[in-house]
């Protein structure tokens, strides 16, 4: 979707447009989202992130300047900085003591160490299975967080068609992992 749609859903989500709000998450809430999955490295809490982001685009949008602001930077620092909001209100409050015993013990477990590796190791197998452009995709969506029109930008493909193959390399990453 052109940066100029993308505006005019803003617009007409400060109008309280419902239909435009629905258009502007399916369009946007991927990139959104996958700025959330990488500040908060959960992904129940980067889902709860993205509907607080969305109400607040909800409650804000009347404040987006048209024209002046391109609206993904605009709609990008709402997600980021929320994350980092809630990143920094997830750090619970510890003691001297207990900060002093996570600062001795800052060694990673060497049995949590191998267990990353092997599964890192096994995920690299599972993308070498997949065709060199549907991996690099993949990569791009989910490590990169590139939405799914800026893929098929990207690759030279219908959006559609962007939208399958990354649905179809992920249910083949699935069936790597499980075996």
């Amino acid at each position: 979707m052109a940066i100029d749609d993308i505006s005019a859903l803003i617009g007409r989500v400060s109008l309280k447009d419902r239909g435009a709000f629905s258009a502007l998450y399916r369009q946007t809430s991927p990139k959104l989202f996958a700025i959330c999955l990488r500040i908060l490295r959960d992904r129940a809490e980067a889902e709860e992130a993205l509907q607080e982001i969305y109400i607040k685009v909800w409650q804000r949008a009347d404040r987006y300047a048209a024209g002046e602001t391109n609206p993904v930077p605009w709609l990008s620092a709402i997600a980021r900085n929320h994350a980092i909001d809630q990143l920094r209100a997830r750090k619970p409050v510890a003691n001297t003591i207990d900060e002093a015993y996570d600062l001795a013990d800052s060694a990673p477990d060497p049995e949590k160490s191998a267990i990353i590796k092997a599964e890192g190791r096994k995920i690299d197998n599972c993308m070498a299975e997949l065709e060199a452009d549907r991996a690099d995709a993949v990569r791009k969506a989910y490590v990169e967080g590139l939405s799914y029109q800026e893929l098929a930008e990207l690759f030279g493909t219908p959006l559609n068609t962007m939208r399958t193959w990354l649905r179809r390399s992920l249910l083949k990453l699935r069936e790597c992992m499980e075996r």
